[in-house]
């Protein structure tokens, strides 16, 4: 196969996201066993099974890798020139997908040396394909999405992932467990705004804020860190809103 770089088609990238999704899909229907592998907290088999699956489209593809399974391969950052790299969490969910709660998803972001390109997310419990390319909007199954709009905390449905100090006001909150697919329900407009109350590593979003930002939504580092990097080791705390003016707010409650 053709390597893949800054100079390939984003088309050609969605569709190896494609292969990868498919491939993850697979292994989690042949899968053997349930439970933790023993190696790395939190880590279960079918994480590793599902990581092995992906990794061999991304290889076959000569796309460098960086996965929360398996680390980080020889990436050089910042890009430079016609690189590009991809971002894999092969299982966003995965306690909700070995106790069967169908919310887990395989998401996977491509960068280049201007941020995330092109992104897909896979809901591998319905079948449902989020996917997006830098300047052409965002998609649910072909159908083009947008966000909520809203600008009123009072009025909103707010997804989190952690517990919060206190309700700084939002109408309802949602907690659901794979935050690659919570941020792909504020692009939809499902929920307005995302929450994050602990802090994340960069494969558990970055397909997402590409696809929020694509739907018009509006997306933010609480602290101000860079949220697209190629450190394993670093996490950060995004939030994701319908507007600036509800982003505003909700920055203004995890700071205080």
């Amino acid at each position: 196969m053709t390597s893949i770089n800054a100079n390939s088609s984003h088309q050609e990238l969605l569709a190896i996201a494609e292969r990868l999704v498919e491939a993850v899909a697979d292994s989690l229907s042949s899968r053997e066993g349930s439970g933790m592998t023993g190696a790395r907290e939190g880590q279960y088999k079918i994480d590793v099974a599902a990581n092995e699956a992906a990794l061999k489209v991304l290889h076959d593809a000569q796309i460098k890798v960086l996965s929360e399974e398996s680390g980080v391969e020889a990436i050089v950052w910042p890009i430079v020139g016609d690189e590009i790299f991809a971002i894999l969490d092969p299982l966003d969910g995965s306690t909700n997908a070995d106790r069967g709660i169908p919310w887990y998803s395989t998401s996977v972001a491509f960068v280049d040396r201007d941020g995330v390109c092109a992104a897909m997310i896979a809901n591998q419990a319905n079948g449902d394909r989020f996917s997006a390319i830098r300047g052409e909007g965002a998609f649910r199954n072909g159908e083009r999405i947008k966000v909520s709009g809203r600008t009123l905390l009072s009025e909103c449905v707010v997804g989190l992932s952690g517990i919060p100090n206190r309700n700084p006001g939002w109408w309802q909150f949602r907690a659901l467990g794979s935050a690659a697919l919570d941020l792909c329900l504020v692009a939809m407009g499902a929920l307005d705004a995302w929450v994050d109350c602990e802090s994340h590593g960069v494969w558990d979003y970055a397909g997402g804020i590409l696809i929020v930002t694509e739907a018009g939504g509006v997306v933010a580092e609480v602290f101000g860190a860079d949220l697209i990097h190629a450190d394993y080791n670093a996490r950060r705390t995004p939030i994701a809103a319908a507007s600036d003016r509800l982003l505003s707010d909700l920055i203004g409650f995890r700071n205080e």
